[in-house]
């Protein structure tokens, strides 16, 4: 892996050239698309976009973190 990241910026550039709306419309197209992905997820849904990928919430334990600065441990909860 490694490389360059996929940002918003372009994906609404590739909707603007593969699909011909105008740069506005490609970013508010693809920024309405992420929201209702969040928004799905945040209810608790399944978003499955076939071919591509499966997002859905998972819970985890807690765990330790450590603070950066002090280096003090700090549990991390779910």
């Amino acid at each position: 892996m490694g490389g360059k990241t996929l940002t918003r910026a372009d994906l609404a550039e590739a909707v603007y050239r593969k699909v011909g709306l105008s740069r506005t419309e490609s970013a508010e197209l693809v920024e309405a698309v992420l929201d209702e992905i969040c928004e799905a997820i945040v209810r608790g849904e399944t978003v499955k976009l076939s071919s591509f990928a499966t997002f859905h919430v998972r819970s985890k334990n807690e765990r330790i973190g450590r603070n950066p600065k002090t280096g003090e441990e700090v549990p991390i909860l779910p």
